[in-house]
């Protein structure tokens, strides 16, 4: 007898509000979603977009409308109650355990059996067949916490294949991956599409919105503002209608020029394992970049710049030799690091946001300052000059926007007053209106003279923001180039070792 397959399913959000306690952040959203077609739901940081998206897959209930599914009222009891009705979310915070295995995560509540004991050979079978098809070489029997972030989004993404999904709804997918392990990812959107599923595509990267969306819609404070065939939108209307205003310029204008004197000198840094025989120099009030591949050692190299990591190597700032062993000691020198993971090691996410500015979350770090009022003129003059929205000064720092969170965490790095500032991954899971304010605030700097270091997997965003650009490739420089010469071509060239620097002189 043959089968009757399963129906495809439409998910509609219909006049939907939603509030915590007094706040109202959902106003009377209109989305749905339909078989065979991607729809981009795009918005800054704090725009909505989680909460509709929690709604959607029975996290939250709304406070007010309707959640349909195939034009029949829904009511969720939870996220797995939704899952059995076909509509499964990809977390943008892993939503793994990090003490099993890749295989025991992605069966975790769905085990299969055979009889009375578990089928480890089929679920190991299933598992490898999933990771295959997303070009995943991981080992099922893998801890999650020993693998990377690209492979534990690519678990997560194999997790809700293996729960059959007829709504797929997608958050932020390719923020830690590789372009080539996006292109999979869209591979398997494309796949998903022709099978009849329904997917949400949510992803501050709106060159990814525009290529693979059918329909978009744009939220700002809780409100959609625009919604429509993506045929209708460029990348500019996108950004205009999330912000609210003009972002063409999303890169702001140099208004200093670097002068000759060096504020940091490196010559000779090896990181075991990492990094080998690195020197450069920086020269006061610049914005130096630093790109390369994944794995080419650039957050490696600056963690064993400023005692992160056991290096060795000369270090003279101002021209003076000194000894880093330690972020403290960086620190006490004039240079501060802000981490490219913000959740796990720039902040206390249960804590406050006074807390986190004044007590710092690295073990040899002290808190330096001692007096209450103190800390809340720092809190206010943070919160100010960094432009950080929250609903209360006493909100947990883990229910900011990540726009904000990492606005915090600048304005916790700069209370040090360092000379010279590294930034790992300024913007990563941030929206274009706070992007613009952070390549701002990089800018601001350096006008007051700080010699700034950034490090960023977004060639357009190291292009735009820096003064020069080294090249990573395999631990080593590959490349320092400059002016016309800071070209992504150029940087792909030698970051894939196609080109070297002796070469490209020539």
């Amino acid at each position: 007898m043959t089968k009757t397959p399963a129906p495809h399913l439409t998910l509609a959000l219909t006049k939907i509000c939603r509030s915590f306690g007094p706040v109202q952040v959902l106003h009377d959203i209109d989305i749905a979603l339909v078989p065979g077609e991607v729809h981009a739901l795009i918005g800054e940081n704090g725009a909505g977009k989680s909460t509709a998206m929690k709604i959607m897959s029975g996290y939250l209930t709304p406070t007010a409308g309707a959640v349909t599914l195939n034009g029949a009222s829904v009511s969720f009891a939870n996220s797995q109650d939704a899952e059995e009705q076909g509509v499964v979310l990809i977390h943008q915070e892993f939503n793994l355990a990090d003490l099993l295995s890749v295989e025991q995560n992605i069966f975790l509540g769905h085990e299969k059996k055979r009889g009375l004991f578990l089928d480890k050979a089929a679920m190991q079978a299933e598992t490898r067949a999933l990771l295959a098809r997303l070009n995943c070489t991981v080992d099922p029997s893998a801890r999650v916490c020993d693998i990377a972030n690209a492979d534990k989004q690519m678990v997560e993404i194999a997790k809700a294949l293996s729960r059959k999904a007829k709504v797929l709804i997608m958050d932020e997918p390719t923020a830690v991956l590789t372009e080539r392990e996006a292109e999979v990812l869209f591979e398997q959107v494309e796949h998903l599409k022709a099978a009849g599923v329904a997917i949400l595509f949510t992803s501050h990267k709106l060159d990814e919105v525009k290529r693979i969306s059918d329909k978009i819609t744009i939220l700002r404070d809780g409100h959609v503002v625009s919604q429509g065939p993506a045929s209708d939108y460029n990348e500019d209307q996108m950004a205009e209608a999330m912000v609210g205003r003009d972002v063409s310029s999303l890169y702001p204008a140099r208004a200093v020029s670097v002068g000759s004197d060096l504020a940091l000198e490196v010559t000779g840094l090896s990181v075991p394992g990492f990094a080998r025989d690195i020197s450069f120099n920086l020269r006061k009030g610049e914005i130096l970049g630093i790109s390369g591949l994944i794995g080419s050692g650039r957050t490696e190299t600056m963690e064993g710049l400023i005692g992160l990591r056991s290096a060795s190597g000369t270090v003279r700032i101002d021209g003076k030799p000194v000894a880093i062993k330690s972020p403290r000691q960086a620190q006490d020198a004039g240079l501060c690091y802000l981490t490219e993971d913000r959740k796990s090691r720039g902040l206390l996410l249960n804590k406050g946001m006074r807390e986190n500015l004044t007590l710092q979350c690295l073990p040899d770090f002290t808190n330096w300052l001692v007096d209450q009022d103190q800390e809340d003129a720092a809190l206010t003059k943070a919160i100010a000059d960094f432009d950080i929205r929250a609903p209360t000064r006493h909100v947990a720092v883990g229910n900011l926007s990540g726009g904000n969170q990492q606005k915090l965490l600048i304005a916790k790095v700069m209370l040090a007053d360092p000379d010279i500032v590294i930034i790992d991954e300024p913007t990563r899971g941030i929206d274009i209106g706070t992007k613009q304010q952070i390549y701002e605030f990089i800018h601001a700097l350096s006008a007051q003279g700080k010699s700034i270091i950034v490090i960023s997997s977004e060639m357009q965003e190291v292009i735009g923001l820096a003064d020069r650009i080294l090249v990573m490739r395999a631990g080593a420089i590959a490349g320092d180039v400059s002016g016309a010469d800071m070209t992504e071509d150029k940087i792909v060239r030698l970051a894939m070792g196609l080109e070297t620097q002796k070469e490209k002189a020539q």
